[in-house]
């Protein structure tokens, strides 16, 4: 027989944080909705309990929609924007002001008997009580869910909210909503934070967005961002719910994990929604026009009726906006050579760019502008590229530099060829540009007209192979920017990652910024040479010269940039100097072979009959000035022993807040790959000059310096 449902039951509840505390859920609004489908609404107490009573018998369903109310502050701002409005609810805020009781943002395993030994128990997630969940991170697993068969038995009346039990006491303990953020700095100051943060980034640009389903329309009514690494993995997925992920490319296997910093979820690096019933620009009625994250985080224009091969994602917070460009491409590889036809005016301003380059930060404009007209509150553009990226980065930023809007920008580049000629160079010096060499990495310094030339075109006395001194002096071409009217000029602050090398087996490493020629263009030189000497070039210069192992971000500009994080982390704390005395003592050494060889070379191309007499006149100009850099260069380094690595050298803008950082610094510290003792990272141990003079071999001289000129 059939009987009709009672009424008379009365079920609680409280909603707390990881710690057990509830407070930071007072006097939010409830809904409860029991097995009959009734409704009953309420106010958390001040200890984020709440109670219905008189509902029918059986579990209820237990929600908390409540929209966020104001609209002046951060969250209005959300909730009300015009390009995708976010549906903030009160709890989504109360949330993010909490904390995870693991230090990890693991979930506690812990049962809380004895706080709530009657109650029952469950960890819920903001996404568990609200109705609209595609903003907010993805379920994390967890120890203790909700009860399955309480939603069974509720039915069509339990598809939305967490059910409970009836006649219960139950405890729901909410995740916070906290993210990952990678720490970056805003000041223009150039900082070695930044540049290992913007190495990763760079690195991570050449790997997918990772967005499943990407072919538009999308009738699925949910992307996800599983592939790992991807740029859409990183934002959209890992560190949103605060997992620590270090990889950057598929083939990495050393860790270098990002400092990240603890933030609520809303402060994190966006990817946008995607919700077909919410957003109308994500309806697959649009058909090919329908937009969703990938769309809007990332370019890839292969494929398209104007493909320049340019691939690039952006993301932003409250205060930065992040544009990073990808790198070479197989396109592009022999493109390089080509000097004359890649030679076009830069209509956005004055000068010539690079073809190649500007027809993809073209491309890359439209793509930037399109998230800025949709993101831009005032923020600071961050834009990094590795490579033909970053030459591609410069030009962009610059076009967006001459904008109405007058953003302000920080560029960072790491290997970068050069991009335009020097009227376009003089005219971007506003631009604020820090832009990383290796040592041995040609590719800076291309294009350049010696790629032209044959070897028997080639003014041989321009050259010169440096005897006496290690490999990283070893090559010199005078005049091997200028020369012929090079139409290619640098841009920006260069830091100069170069090896001291001081024998047995013993090596530093140093950043700083060289002015001769001798150091700056040492990889060009030694490749030119090598040119001109006639050794094969194997599968085309402009392979072999993206291919150069200290050309490669994985294996080489991100451990360069990490060992020197480490190394300014260490100076600073001990209140040292970047550089120690015997560094200096050793390049200036090195220098001051390399000067007294230069001199000789100048002095016989004066005494020679040469039949080139203009030819002659302009390599003796140009090792003459060569020679003033080497004194300066010689100068510069040596004022870095008197100045102390400060914490905004180090951190830029997170030195003022040094709670947050020491946090972020314990997380990042907590992983043995960033505590190893590695070579890249050491500052050298003492040794005397005659002590190291030995051990390379050399004779130290105490006249002056003759011969070791090799005749070419």
């Amino acid at each position: 027989m059939l009987s009709c449902p009672v009424q008379g039951s009365e079920s609680s509840f409280q909603l707390t944080d990881e710690l057990g505390a509830g407070e930071p859920y007072a006097g939010l609004a409830f809904k409860i909705t029991d097995s009959e489908g009734f409704e009953y609404n309420g106010f958390l107490d001040a200890s984020g309990s709440g109670l219905v009573a008189n509902h029918f018998a059986g579990p209820v369903a237990l929600k908390m929609e409540a929209d966020y109310k104001q609209v002046k502050d951060y969250y209005g701002e959300l909730s009300t924007r015009k390009h995708y409005p976010l549906k903030i609810t009160e709890l989504q805020v109360r949330a993010e002001q909490t904390r995870y009781a693991n230090e990890d943002g693991s979930r506690p395993r812990e049962l809380p008997t004895s706080q709530f030994s009657d109650a029952d128990f469950c960890q819920v997630e903001v996404r568990d009580l609200v109705e609209h969940v595609s903003h907010l991170p993805p379920a994390v697993e967890r120890h203790y869910p909700p009860s399955t068969g309480a939603r069974r038995l509720m039915g069509e009346h339990g598809l939305r909210g967490v059910c409970i039990a009836g006649n219960r006491h139950t405890v729901l303990q909410v995740r916070p909503l906290r993210a990952l953020r990678p720490m970056l700095s805003t000041d223009p100051q150039f900082c070695a934070l930044n540049l290992y943060q913007l190495a990763l980034m760079s690195t991570l640009s050449y790997c997918p967005f990772g967005q499943a389903p990407d072919k538009h329309p999308i009738r699925a009514p949910v992307v996800t961002f599983a592939e790992e690494p991807s740029s859409g993995n990183w934002f959209a997925d890992s560190l949103a719910k605060f997992k620590e992920i270090w990889k950057v490319d598929a083939g990495q296997t050393q860790a270098y994990y990002p400092l990240y910093e603890d933030v609520a979820y809303s402060k994190r690096f966006e990817v946008v929604p995607f919700d077909p019933g919410l957003y109308l620009q994500n309806d697959p009625q649009l058909g090919p026009d329908q937009e969703s994250p990938i769309k809007i985080h990332f370019l890839d224009d292969r494929g398209h009726t104007v493909d320049t091969d340019t691939q690039a994602f952006a993301t932003h917070t409250d205060e930065i906006i992040l544009i990073v460009i990808r790198g070479t491409s197989e396109m592009w590889r022999d493109g390089l050579r080509d000097l004359d036809a890649f030679q076009v005016p830069f209509e956005e301003g004055v000068g010539t760019v690079h073809r190649g380059f500007y027809e993809a930060a073209q491309v890359a404009k439209k793509f930037a502008v399109n998230y800025l007209d949709n993101f831009y509150t005032g923020q600071k553009l961050l834009i990094c590229g590795h490579s033909l990226g970053g030459a591609i980065a410069l030009i962009l930023s610059e076009m967006l530099r001459r904008m109405p809007e007058r953003y302000d920008i920080l560029l960072y580049t790491y290997g970068a060829p050069r991009a335009g000629d020097s009227t376009f160079v003089e005219a971007a010096k506003p631009l604020v540009h820090h832009r990383m060499v290796n040592h041995n990495d040609p590719v800076p310094s291309v294009p350049a007209p010696w790629m032209k030339f044959k070897p028997s075109e080639f003014d041989y006395g321009a050259a010169i192979r440096f005897k006496n001194v290690p490999a990283e002096f070893i090559a010199y071409v005078a005049g091997m920017i200028n020369m012929d009217a090079d139409p290619y000029a640098h841009h920006g602050q260069v830091q100069h990652f170069m090896r001291v090398n001081f024998g047995g087996n013993e090596v530093s490493h140093i950043l700083w910024v060289p002015g001769c020629d001798t150091l700056a263009e040492h990889a060009a030189c030694s490749m030119a040479l090598d040119q001109y000497e006639g050794l094969p070039v194997r599968d085309g210069l402009g392979r072999q010269l993206l291919d150069a192992g200290d050309h490669s971000m994985v294996s080489s500009y991100v451990p360069n940039c990490w060992a020197t994080l480490r190394r300014w982390q260490e100076a600073q704390e001990g209140a040292r100097p970047r550089v120690t005395n015997r560094e200096v003592e050793w390049v200036r050494l090195m220098l001051s072979r390399v000067e007294e060889q230069l001199k000789q070379r100048v002095g016989h191309l004066k005494e020679a009959n040469d039949p080139f007499p203009r030819i002659t006149r302009a390599t003796v100009q140009a090792m003459t000035r060569e020679l003033s850099k080497i004194q300066m260069t010689a100068k510069r380094l040596s004022s870095l022993t008197y100045s102390v690595v400060s914490a905004q050298d180090v951190y830029g803008t997170h030195a003022a807040h040094p709670e947050r950082l020491a946090q972020a610094l314990k997380r990042w510290l907590g992983h043995a790959d960033n505590t190893r003792t590695v070579q890249l990272a050491m500052a050298p141990l003492g040794m005397s000059m005659a002590e190291f003079d030995m051990s390379m071999g050399f004779a130290r001289n105490t006249g002056p310096y003759y011969g070791d000129i090799l005749d070419l």
